[in-house]
């Protein structure tokens, strides 16, 4: 075979989710909106923890972080792929395609570590409280946060670099919403078997193990409040769970879902629906669940727009 048809093409052709243009525009109505919903909300979540004194500690650095990886995933996939529901032509060039596999592998990976992270915070809160400030340092804060991004970014470049080396045959047709590793591998006329182990085997690294952590420390945050006595202090430890644990619950789920066993896994629809809720809902309810579900949060939000109520009141007289 000849060696042109043995390179990448220059461009690849996203197939997105429709090719009607009846059906393209209230999407791309929708996602706009979802977009500008998930940006706004990340953002005032961070501000407000920059601004509240109350939550400088390390359960909300940890969040700052995961609101940061969140905006940044949407980023990487919603503008290009509302570019494309308005375009006749889905074109995508070989580096942008590059470029949006490595982030987007890259900040996921980040959030699979990063929950996990933040499941350990909540294991020395709930079960070592008097040594909590002890353990949760500043550095060891700081260091596990470094940790869960050099992790994800790594494992991205491996998988970036092994994906653009395969022969694709002049092969451009992408059947996705994005260039996601899946549907990027199978544009290869060569056989994939070696890259859907090394997929499988990062998974269980990046995916499964910080998985597993979480359920662990989950175990033992149970099992400590099962033991305290009082109503009201089971209540408040549970508390403070709830949120990280439905986000826990919404991240991991679909992952493990789709890259545990990519051979005999999902459709495509199923592939582009799941890349959809990862990169529309998921950031956009993170920061409301926990607004929603944290009292710190709600009583920060509320003495924010006190002050604002008040600043408004002075400067109208």
């Amino acid at each position: 075979m000849g060696t042109d048809n043995q390179t990448w093409a220059k461009e690849f052709i996203l197939l997105g989710l429709s090719s009607d243009w009846g059906t393209q525009v209230p999407l791309f109505v929708l996602f706009s909106l979802t977009y500008l919903v998930t940006v706004l909300g990340n953002f005032l979540i961070v501000l407000l923890i920059r601004l509240d004194s109350r939550l400088h500690t390390p359960m909300y650095f940890f969040l700052t972080h995961l609101s940061v990886v969140d905006v940044s995933y949407a980023t990487s996939i919603v503008p290009q792929m509302l570019v494309h529901l308005l375009a006749e032509h889905k074109v995508i060039p070989f580096v942008s395609c590059a470029s949006q596999l490595f982030f987007s592998l890259a900040l996921g990976g980040i959030e699979f570590v990063l929950l996990a992270v933040m499941a350990y915070d909540r294991y020395v809160a709930v079960c070592d409280p008097l040594r909590y400030s002890v353990i949760m340092s500043g550095g060891l804060c700081a260091r596990l946060a470094i940790t869960s991004w050099v992790s994800g970014s790594i494992n991205s470049l491996v998988h970036t670099t092994i994906t653009f080396q395969l022969p694709m045959c002049a092969n451009k047709f992408i059947d996705h919403i994005s260039c996601e590793i899946l549907a990027v591998v199978r544009l290869a006329c060569v056989d994939i078997s070696s890259n859907e182990v090394t997929i499988m085997v990062s998974s269980i690294v990046l995916l499964m193990t910080p998985f597993c952590l979480v359920l662990l420390s989950y175990i033992k945050i149970i099992t400590t409040i099962v033991k305290i006595q009082s109503t009201e202090g089971r209540k408040n430890a549970f508390h403070t769970c709830t949120s990280h644990l439905t986000v826990v619950v919404l991240c991991y789920g679909m992952a493990i879902f789709t890259y545990i066993q990519p051979r005999s896994g999902p459709s495509v629809l199923q592939e582009k629906l799941i890349s959809l809720f990862y990169a529309i809902l998921t950031p956009m309810l993170n920061p409301m669940i926990y607004s929603l579900r944290n009292k710190e949060v709600k009583g920060a939000w509320q003495k924010l727009l006190g002050k604002l109520s008040g600043l408004t009141s002075k400067l109208a007289t």
